[in-house]
């Protein structure tokens, strides 16, 4: 097991790698902002190192920063969290050259999976279900054209590189296209510096179900059950939880038995997601590969009993996993996982950034709260406006949506608008409660 790391995050994500390392014994390096100084993870950390101004790209997104101040403080390893530099294998690269142990995958895994379209042919050499689709990047407005005519209306227009819903379009109808392909590219090119674009056959009201996975050196590759993601606004997942509801046991252990096939055609090392659309008719198809550990990832934590935090250091320190011999696994109760956010649900999810005046997180049997923040912390306008996460547990998903009611009514946040009001929306209405809920959702109910 290394001896220390740095954790090139911010925020609660940092917080939860520094708390997994200290039960390990390893010392932690905080690296942070001049917008963060006095936050939580860097008052929680072994050590501090300041890397940069407020703006992301000079500071979170500084890879020279942060690899120097690994280097200097005699770290072995570097933990990126999710967002950020999770997913560039430049960054992983850079970590190699500079004998750091980047805990995550190989930088051509994260490059071959990051790729979507390089990631749908991949699957479908494997034998996992894939969306009809372009073979790969469609470069004009005319070969769009062409497979949306071949495969039928609606399509979706998606960026190859990046992900989180940007350089998206939905068609559905031959008017819309030129102008949707286009707008595609100049948002990818924006958010990813890369205008590249495929084309799928648009898959009617599904759900958004995923699969957790792990694997290591010794030849251990699990599936760790599935969470279902479908609550979601503009592609931004806002609740999680698992397992899904619908799902029965054949379509969970198929639905894990191509995960792992997904994780073995690329050689996958550490942990990892294969995302998937469940449409109505029970048949799924490969969505996508998130090359780091998620947002969501304590459901699977709390119906698993698994740490993914910890054994993501353990596989890349050299150990196995420590839990490959439980697999396959069967679901343990229930979970749901709420982002609470400073955001304003009625205001179009406005970002509400300042000074948290009251902070009362729930407490009892079943809550976990993820936060790095207290009364009198600020929310920078600069960076993810999440505040905290907020994570139920019941013997069932009845007594999960119950506890989840009690656990949101006594979360009392003041000095910001939160996404609190949305999510107890979320638990009275009747659709979410049938487990019947899709990722069209909040347009069906105005939520």
């Amino acid at each position: 097991m290394f001896d220390k790391i740095l954790v090139a995050n911010r925020g609660e994500v940092a917080l939860r790698i520094m708390r997994a390392a200290r039960e390990l014994g390893v010392k932690t390096v905080a690296v942070y902002s001049t917008a963060d100084k006095d936050t939580l993870p860097v008052r929680y950390a072994d050590e501090a190192v300041c890397i940069g101004p407020a703006p992301a790209g000079k500071s979170y997104l500084n890879m020279a920063n942060i690899i120097a101040a690994a280097t200097t403080t005699g770290c072995q390893a570097v933990h990126p969290g999710y967002g950020f530099l999770a997913e560039n294998s430049d960054f992983a690269r850079a970590c190699a050259d500079n004998d750091l142990v980047f805990i995550g995958p190989a930088p051509e895994c994260i490059d071959r999976m990051g790729d979507k379209a390089a990631a749908r042919e991949t699957m479908t050499m494997c034998g996992v279900p894939t969306v009809p689709g372009s073979d790969g990047v469609v470069e004009s407005v005319d070969d769009a054209r062409e497979f949306a005519e071949r495969v039928g209306y609606p399509v979706l227009i998606k960026a190859s590189a990046g992900g989180g819903g940007k350089g998206m379009r939905e068609v559905h109808a031959p008017e819309e296209l030129a102008d949707a392909f286009m707008a595609a590219k100049a948002e990818a090119k924006a958010a990813f510096a890369n205008d590249d674009v495929y084309i799928e056959k648009l898959v009617l009201r599904p759900r958004h179900v995923e699969i957790q996975v792990l694997a290591d050196d010794f030849g251990h590759q699990i599936a760790l059950c599935e969470r279902d993601c479908s609550i979601q606004r503009r592609h931004q997942k806002l609740l999680e939880e698992a397992p899904s509801p619908a799902l029965d046991e054949t379509l969970r252990r198929n639905m894990a038995v191509a995960a792992v096939k997904a994780v073995r055609a690329v050689d996958y090392r550490n942990a990892g997601t294969i995302e998937f659309l469940l449409d109505n008719d029970g048949k799924f198809y490969f969505m996508e590969m998130n090359t780091r550990v998620q947002v969501e990832h304590p459901v699977t934590e709390q119906i698993t009993g698994i740490d993914i935090i910890k054994e993501q250091l353990r596989i890349a320190s050299g150990e196995p996993m420590s839990c490959a011999d439980e697999a396959p696994f069967v679901p343990n109760g229930h979970a749901i996982e709420f982002r609470i956010n400073a955001e304003d649900p009625e205001n179009g999810f406005r970002p509400c950034p300042g000074a948290i005046t009251r902070f009362d997180v729930p407490g009892g049997p079943g809550v976990r709260v993820e936060a790095y923040v207290q009364a009198g912390s600020v929310i920078s306008p600069f960076y993810d406006s999440m505040v905290a996460k907020l994570i139920v547990w019941g013997r069932d998903r009845d007594e999960a949506l119950a506890r989840g009611r009690r656990a949101l009514s006594e979360f009392n946040i003041e000095g910001i608008a939160t996404t609190i009001p949305f999510h107890q929306a979320v638990l009275e209405n009747e659709i979410f409660q049938r487990g019947e809920a899709h990722t069209d959702f909040i347009e069906v109910t105005g939520l």
